[in-house]
């Protein structure tokens, strides 16, 4: 690892990234971005490696969740606020289920970047390349909005700066207490279509009640009142991950200084690829997306590759089928991995396999479909006794309808409503927490049946 450098990316191939035209505004800001402070420091990334590693061997249970796509024009104190609230609601949830401390990790501060199925999109007989983020182009479809703009970069990391300030504040100010966040949620329950959800709430209420006639009380423990909360993204565009990379003094190793976690996707997963390589240097935690197509033989090599040493924590799976397909391809990768001794976490993205465009001409995914895929996954590592170490979902704390279902039932002639997103669709806040609920019976289920298995 002593002979990495953070721009050996730049000799192996690339995909999915922008070619810039004007190479001198690139370097320019490429610079300036090269002296601003890192967002994220390497005892937080630290940190969170840990608690990954627990999550690893059942000890803790990863919620890893927020926007599709982060943009600009959306930015708002109260998005932020919203989003994590509705991730405070469900890990409360969670930990209830899981019977374990929840990782809390958001798809924010550098969620700015996507992949694209195709490079170019046609409407009304033009074709202008795609959109890929407002950290690289504009929504907007005319030639010159579609142009990348490095400047953009720049706007990126300011509102990534502004959103892990506001984070800091609400995981420590306070606003986290956990009485608090749970009165949110029995909210929720109060409506008759949550009415299923009513008895684990109360239950909870049991708990905390006890907790505080025990003396454990806010005041008493600070960990009621303020939680640990990290940032993480796709490591897409490149550029942008090399200027914030910095060299840790304590480790003398590379931090990806843009956050917590980075994640390569199922498109830029190539051995051999520039993404890859960016990734295998860092010492951040890596999340790895396996898709449909991902072998065992890529995997192995894969696994090889971004953590040599095996490290605990340093590797996350996050498996994106579809409904229907999980056990057609995760018994496999769990397999590889049995076979390679090799730790990491298992976390199931039951979003990217389940979209599908609806009647009504919008690209949605069906509540019902990311329940079947989270339920598949919990059964197969039920099956192959291995642990399902988390989800991750697609979300926001706002009221928007851009999936269908839920206890609110939001329907295919609903979705024109507040489709908001400028890429994918996400969970709405009620969504998420029933979610969350659901999610929480089947760790029940799974506690109980791994303990019957002795």
């Amino acid at each position: 690892m002593s002979t990495w450098h953070k721009t050996d990316w730049r000799a192996k191939p690339r995909v999915q990234m922008p070619e810039y035209t004007d190479s001198g505004a690139l370097e320019a800001v490429e610079g300036q971005l090269a002296q601003y402070p890192p967002l994220v420091f390497a005892g937080e990334a630290r940190r969170l490696k840990s608690e990954l590693a627990a999550a690893s061997r059942g000890e803790a249970f990863v919620l890893q969740g927020g926007d599709c796509a982060e943009s600009f024009a959306q930015f708002s104190a109260d998005g932020i606020r919203d989003t994590f609230k509705v991730m405070l609601q469900m890990a409360i949830v969670l930990t209830y289920g899981a019977k374990v401390p929840v990782v809390k990790i958001g798809r924010m501060a550098g969620q700015f970047a996507k992949p694209r199925s195709a490079p170019t999109e046609v409407k009304d007989g033009v074709e202008l390349p795609s959109y890929r983020g407002d950290i690289i182009n504009e929504l907007d479809f005319n030639e010159g909005a579609r142009i990348p703009d490095p400047r953009k970069m720049l706007q990126a990391y300011t509102q990534a700066a502004a959103t892990l300030n506001l984070l800091r504040a609400f995981s420590t100010g306070g606003y986290a207490d956990v009485h608090q966040v749970h009165s949110w949620t029995l909210g929720f329950t109060e409506s008759d279509r949550a009415a299923q959800y009513r008895d684990m709430a109360n239950r909870i209420s049991d708990t905390l009640d006890f907790m505080t006639a025990a003396g454990v009380t806010p005041a008493t423990a600070h960990s009621l009142q303020s939680v640990d909360f990290y940032t993480s993204h796709e490591a897409l565009l490149l550029e942008y991950e090399e200027a914030l990379t910095r060299l840790d003094s304590t480790s003398g190793k590379w931090l990806a200084g843009s956050g917590h976690m980075i994640w390569i996707g199922d498109r830029t997963r190539q051995p051999d690829g520039a993404h890859v390589e960016f990734a295998r240097g860092v010492l951040n935690p890596i999340g790895l997306k396996c898709g449909p197509t991902t072998t065992a033989e890529d995997l192995k090599v894969l696994m090889s590759r971004l953590n040599p040493d095996n490290e605990a924590g340093r590797l996350t799976l996050i498996a994106r089928f579809g409904a229907g397909k999980v056990g057609e391809h995760l018994p496999r990768l769990i397999q590889a991995v049995k076979e390679e001794g090799a730790n990491v976490v298992w976390s199931c993205d039951a979003m990217h396999g389940n979209t599908i465009k609806s009647a009504s001409g919008y690209k949605t995914r069906p509540f019902d479909s990311v329940l079947r895929e989270v339920r598949e996954f919990f059964a197969i590592h039920r099956a192959e006794g291995t642990v399902p170490g988390g989800v991750h979902f697609e979300m926001t704390g706002q009221d928007v309808t851009e999936c269908t279902g839920g206890v609110r039932d939001v329907t295919d002639e609903d979705l024109s409503d507040r489709y908001h997103t400028a890429c994918d669709p996400r969970l709405n806040a009620s969504q998420s927490l029933e979610l969350a609920f659901l999610v929480a019976e089947e760790l029940v289920n799974y506690r109980e049946a791994m303990r019957a298995a002795g």
